[in-house]
């Protein structure tokens, strides 16, 4: 977790003085589940619908490879039916469904796959996600239906989570771009000791725009 949080940050560093940014925005709707594992156990998970919106850039590095880097909101969650008991959510819990609102760094490598200006590209990389707030609602053995706010803590739900982005899509000469992505979660939003390791996963469709090109030039030269 920590090595991906340096990776990004040090890419977005990197994109910032960059001598030659497109600024683009993006929005899209996506799948979420989770990988949900408990004592190592595979639980039963469904996908919910989600959508995402965000802003990224182009940043040149050598021949037809660039950083893009991104920053963005998505809507995640996941339903899952429990074989055993676990917490969180509840011990009792037979069932949970999911809905967390999270802001997402992401610091992509992109390579298109020509020099023309309409082209098919790959992203490839690291992201880190914060969980900024959820809502769960699980039943429990009891036939009781619980609905609240998920509960942020060193045992139980944990606000900081890595993943794994891969990107494909097509750029138009005007800057246009739609792309197919999917995110493989690493980091388990689970902090419970003995809980259930949870681990995000998504596919979507985006659309987006390069909305302008911005100069940044940095003046080296010795100052008398």
């Amino acid at each position: 977790m920590k090595l991906i949080f340096t990776v990004c940050t040090l890419f977005l560093t990197a994109g910032l003085i960059k001598g030659q940014n497109q600024v683009g925005i993006f929005a899209g709707a996506h799948s979420s589940s989770a990988r949900y594992l408990v004592f190592n156990e595979e639980q039963e998970v469904s996908m919910k619908p989600g959508f995402h919106l965000g802003v990224n850039m182009k940043v040149p590095f050598e021949g037809n490879l660039y950083f893009n880097p991104a920053a963005f909101y998505s809507m995640k969650g996941y339903d899952v039916k429990f074989t055993g008991f676990t917490f969180p959510p509840d011990n009792k819990a037979i069932n949970n469904s999911t809905t967390i609102h999270t802001f997402e760094l992401a610091a992509l490598l992109q390579y298109d796959l020509s020099k023309n200006s309409g082209h098919f590209f790959i992203r490839l990389g690291p992201s880190l996600d914060f969980q900024l707030f959820g809502k769960e609602k699980f039943d429990l053995a009891d036939g009781t239906t619980v609905s609240r706010n998920m509960k942020w803590s060193p045992v139980d739900y944990g606000r900081y989570a890595a993943s794994l982005i891969g990107q494909f899509g097509y750029e138009t000469g005007s800057g246009f771009t739609i792309f197919g992505h999917y995110t493989l979660g690493e980091g388990s939003i689970s902090n419970a000791d003995f809980g259930p390791r949870i681990r995000h996963r998504l596919f979507g469709l985006s659309i987006g725009k390069y909305i302008k090109n911005k100069k940044i030039v940095i003046d080296t030269k010795n100052r008398e």
